[in-house]
């Protein structure tokens, strides 16, 4: 059975999830995470230091900048405004979609992983995010 989480983001950023997650999971198996959405993208990071998740932020932002800027001239899907073929460049380099091995009910996360929803857009959204168990038993 899949479940349906919703994820309010509040412009760009990395928003940890994993706490929505760990109550899916059950038995054996593998929890398959899916991001319905073509300008944003999933993560497994470190969730111990918040400047990983701005330095992050911060690298992406300089490796794709906004379509207003002199040096994505060449972009021309921009009608939706600067930061969206942005994100969607960022959406095609990043994930939306992982794997996490489940056993005896507990996702097998390392020490300092966290599960991330990274919002890419710069206005708020309602991301819809579809969770499975595979092999659950």
């Amino acid at each position: 059975m899949a479940h349906h989480l919703t994820i309010e983001t509040r412009g760009p950023g990395l928003y940890e999830f994993t706490h929505h997650l760990q109550p899916l999971a059950s038995g054996e198996g593998v929890m398959t995470v899916f991001v319905r959405h073509t300008s944003c993208s999933l993560l497994i990071q470190e969730n111990a230091d918040p400047d990983v998740q701005r330095d992050l932020h911060a690298y992406f932002e300089r490796l794709v900048p906004p379509a207003d800027d002199p040096s994505m001239a060449y972009l021309t899907h921009t009608l939706e405004g600067p930061d969206d073929m942005p994100a969607h460049i960022k959406a095609a380099v990043l994930p939306v979609s992982l794997s996490i091995p489940v056993e005896a009910g507990r996702l097998l996360l390392g020490t300092w992983q966290g599960v991330y929803l990274f919002e890419h857009r710069a206005r708020p959204h309602r991301r819809s995010v579809v969770v499975q168990m595979i092999g659950a038993g």
